[in-house]
Parts: C-alpha cells; structure tokens; sequence
C-alpha cells in the first residue's frame, strides 16, 4: 500500500471531495461502493465527512451549501504553499476567483477558481490535514486529469499558477493529451483536449479516478445502488476502465489496479497509474493513455 502522510508538493492533486445535495445518501452510496468508512466532522465544518480506506482519509463529502452554484460534482484540489498567493497567480493569469482564499479551522486554508476554459478545481493550503494518505490501492485514488475546451490556453494558465511542465504523448489530431509534471519533473495529472464535435454542454473538468480490483463488479454493485454508467467497462494496456455516474448525478471513472502492484514506490511518492476516458454521456470510446512515470512521481 502506497501511503503519504506529509503535506503533498505544491501542484500536486492532494485531495478530492464530492459536494452533493444529499450527503445520507452519498455517504451510503460510497461507502458501499468502496468499502470506505465515514467519519464526519465537528458541526463547525458544515456536515462535512472525511472517507477513510483502513483508518486512512482517501476523500471527502460534503453537503452542497445552498448559495453554491455548481452542479453535484466531485472536486480536485492542488497542493500549494501559499492559497492567497496562488489564487493571485492565477487571477493575474486569467482565471476566476469563486471562492476566495479561507481558513478551515487547524485543517488548513483553501481557494476555488476556475481556469480560462470553465474548469472548477481547488486548492489547498496543508495544516492539520495533508490530503490522501493512501494512493494507488483499491478503493483509493489513482490519477486526476483535466478535460479541456481550451487545451493551449488551459497549459498556459497552470503553467503560469503552478510552475507545470507538460510531455505531448497524443498524435495533436486524433488525440491531444499531455502528461503534466510538477516544476521538479514529478510527472503528477495528465490533461486532453475535448473533441470539438462533441455537444457544447459537455464542460470542460477535472476528472478522478478512484482504483478497484475489479471494474465490472463495481460498475455493476454501482448500479445496484442506483448509479447509471456513463462508460461501460472496457481494456485498456493500463487497466479496464468505467465511468460512472452516481445517483445525485456526479461522475468518476474507476480503473482496475492491483494489490502489491506498487510495491516500488511504498517508501516515495505514489506512482502514476493513469487511463484516459472522456466521463460524458454517449460521448465515444476514449483512447486510454498512461505516463511512463518517475517511481517518485506521483499518481495524486
């Protein structure tokens, strides 16, 4: 089991969480789909839950707070070291502010923006909590990646926040995607541009994938509990892949992945373990794509 319990290097997706109309029945959907455990928060944190695999936080739930606009979605945070400063940095950049920089009590300080192309992400300023402590195992997180309209624009502008270097790997016609690494060469996220003949509703986003030892039994217990699949399972060289949609209409993808398979890098960083899939309705079959990775370089 790959754990880190120290606070992420800054670019680094750190954390995710779902914000959801009914949190009851989000905690029971997830915590059935993955064997995760719920621990909620003190009253002050809104209804908050931190979702824990083996005692260790993986992801969070929350309850959507009226005033949000957004969808019910599931959300990526990027590590940084400083959230005032950041979110100045990509205000400069050309991004938008939603929500800026706060204190979550002791826990730590975090900003929602959105970049040129409508992406939501999140950061987050490590205190008392670091992010995940447990990667690359079933039931954990395994790869984050941005969906872009705006592929050149979107590079610039984390580029410019983040410090990103970025490795071509598609062919730039059929298939424009880049892995993403931290200014230390930590390849971290991988990012591809949406094919412009699909419907204009489908948004630019950042994407989670959550590991599982099998994907078709998931995808099917997740439609027992009430999810529909967005993609049914299929192979990829990287591992079979789904994308599900929940019951309150947030999506994720799963990905196979083995136990013990990160051996390596149990002492460093978790290893990237990626797929590329498009998470949208009756959108077609993605072509999955994975970096060839650093054993250090991180898969969150």
């Amino acid at each position: 089991m790959t754990i880190h319990e120290e606070p992420w290097p800054q670019g680094t997706p750190s954390w995710v969480d779902v914000m959801v109309d009914d949190a009851d029945a989000a905690r029971a959907f997830y915590t059935q789909l993955f064997g995760w455990t719920a621990e909620p928060g003190p009253p002050e944190y809104g209804g908050y839950t931190m979702c824990l695999l083996e005692g260790r936080p993986v992801a969070g739930l929350s309850p959507k707070p009226e005033s949000w606009p957004g969808p019910n979605a599931w959300s990526t945070y990027l590590a940084v070291d400083d959230a005032d400063a950041a979110m100045a940095r990509a205000t400069d950049a050309g991004g938008t502010v939603v929500l800026p920089p706060i204190s979550v009590g002791s826990m730590g300080r975090m900003a929602f923006g959105t970049d040129p192309s409508g992406a939501s992400y999140g950061v987050w300023q490590a205190m008392e909590h670091r992010g995940v402590h447990v990667a690359n195992e079933p039931g954990s997180l395994v790869w984050n990646e941005l969906i872009t309209r705006d592929y050149a624009a979107a590079q610039a502008f984390y580029a410019a926040v983040f410090g990103y270097g970025y490795e071509e790997i598609g062919d730039g016609e059929n298939f424009t995607y880049s892995t993403i690494a931290r200014p230390d060469g930590h390849v971290v996220a991988g990012i591809g541009a949406i094919d412009p003949n699909m419907p204009a509703e489908v948004p630019s986003r950042w994407v989670t994938y959550f590991g599982v030892a099998d994907t078709d039994a998931v995808a099917a217990r997740a439609q027992e509990l009430g999810a529909t699949l967005d993609m049914a399972p299929f192979d990829s060289q990287f591992g079979r892949i789904a994308v599900i949609r929940a019951p309150q209409g947030e999506t994720f993808s799963v990905i196979s992945v083995e136990q013990g398979q990160e051996a390596q890098a149990e002492t460093s960083e978790p290893q990237s373990d990626e797929a590329r899939a498009e998470a949208t309705p009756d959108g077609p079959e993605p072509t999955p794509t994975r970096p060839e990775a650093d054993p250090t370089g991180a898969a969150v």
